[in-house]
């Protein structure tokens, strides 16, 4: 649907109920399956595909360009639901609902209305930011260069998670000119382009994560991005991902503890009671994870609403309202952070206590929760983001948006 570009609706929010009606019958289709795509290292393709053909890439979109119009805190509700389903997918879709925000949040014009009919037809955008090897702190190998009125792209991105899954991918690199950052929005099925499933991580290993090759990849000027037009909250965006995967992984957690002990039947000499499920103590366990699991998520979509607001505040015409905003965006997710990654790691943990030496068996799987919260909980180090808090609660100093890893000036 294309659309005048002064017309801008905003997507503030829809009947959540309604919204996830049309989803959780995908979301029990790919639970079904996550098991033996966690033994065999199997990349979702089908169930991205079932998502992409339901529309789940288009939820923010606002209805009037065929979208659900839903609100952040509704995406990441969908997310947690998700993610109970298959932890690794929510974060294969990380880039493409960072991309999504990012346009949501651009200024009303036709290649907007583009983008927004893309995410509408099922097309979805992957990530190439991170670099590693002999990059130092602040610098970017991955280059645009000019080529008349449009540009080139060369250069090589590791951890490129949902690309291998992706129609675009969203490439952070410089300009080779002028050294300006940018965002390449690059065709990910062009022969240019090249995917390695070389993730190695103990955990979420089917995120489709690993390395993007570019080499002389044309660029359309349009797709060519300033960098410092990002919208303002993205940092915090991608760690509410991340909670909202360590949430699903808590309510996946709590779902199979619970079943596990309905249908155990043996029990200890020195247990409490004559079948598992009327034992006091095993019921503690499973009650203390389901209130962890209840906190985690309760933290989680707190910390959304900060952004909801940023993002509305960004077509107001208060810049004080908008950037309180996203200073709670980022400090509430940094928040949110330190405390989610604890919880879901003890749950996962604490379910082998109600369980006997059954529970351990590679059949069931159940040490995947574990692996593959601490790798979610790895990612964005939460002692930074401790500290980050104090500093702001301390001192008032206001958080940064934008971090970058790279080598020390010790590693030279």
């Amino acid at each position: 649907m294309s659309l005048t570009s002064a017309f801008n609706p905003l997507s503030e929010g829809t009947h959540y109920e309604a919204l996830a009606n049309r989803f959780r019958p995908l979301f029990r289709q790919i639970a079904a399956g996550n098991v033996e795509r966690e033994q065999s290292r199997s990349l979702p393709y089908e169930p991205i595909r079932w998502l992409k053909q339901a529309g789940f890439g288009a939820v923010r979109v606002p209805v009037q360009y065929g979208g659900a119009g839903a609100s952040v805190g509704q995406l990441f509700e969908l997310l947690i639901e998700l993610a109970e389903a298959d932890s690794n997918i929510p974060q294969s879709l990380r880039a493409h609902f960072a991309f999504v925000e990012d346009r949501l949040n651009a200024p009303p014009s036709a290649d907007r209305d583009k983008w927004f009919a893309r995410f509408v037809a099922g097309e979805l955008v992957g990530n190439g930011w991170t670099e590693v090897g002999a990059v130092k702190l602040g610098k970017v190998i991955t280059q645009v260069r000019p080529d008349g009125a449009n540009y080139v792209l060369n250069g090589a991105k590791y951890y490129s998670t949902g690309s291998i899954f992706a129609d675009w991918i969203d490439v952070y690199a410089q300009r080779s000119d002028n050294g300006a950052d940018v965002i390449a929005v690059v065709d990910a099925h062009h022969p240019g382009v090249t995917h390695s499933d070389d993730w190695d991580g103990f955990g979420q290993r089917t995120t489709g994560s690993g390395t993007s090759v570019y080499v002389e990849v044309p660029l359309p000027a349009e797709q060519v991005i300033p960098f410092e037009t990002r919208f303002k909250y993205q940092t915090a965006f991608y760690q509410l991902v991340l909670l909202a995967a360590l949430s699903g992984i808590g309510r996946a957690i709590e779902r199979d503890i619970a079943q596990e002990v309905r249908e155990r039947k043996r029990v200890y000499s020195h247990g409490n009671a004559d079948s598992v499920s009327a034992d006091a103590q095993i019921q503690q366990v499973v009650g203390q994870i389901s209130a962890q699991v209840y906190a985690a998520e309760a933290a989680t979509l707190r910390s959304a609403e900060p952004l909801q607001r940023a993002y509305v505040a960004r077509f107001g015409d208060d810049p004080q309202a908008e950037r309180q905003a996203n200073i709670d965006a980022e400090i509430e997710t940094a928040k949110a952070q330190v405390v989610v990654s604890e919880l879901i790691l003890r749950a996962a943990t604490d379910l082998f206590n109600a369980l006997g030496a059954s529970g351990i068996s590679v059949n069931k799987a159940l040490d995947r929760h574990w692996r593959n919260a601490r790798t979610v909980a790895s990612h964005n180090p939460l002692i930074y983001k401790a500290r980050i808090v104090g500093d702001w609660k301390i001192n008032g100093t206001e958080p940064n948006y934008v971090w970058q890893i790279g080598n020390g000036s010790k590693a030279d």
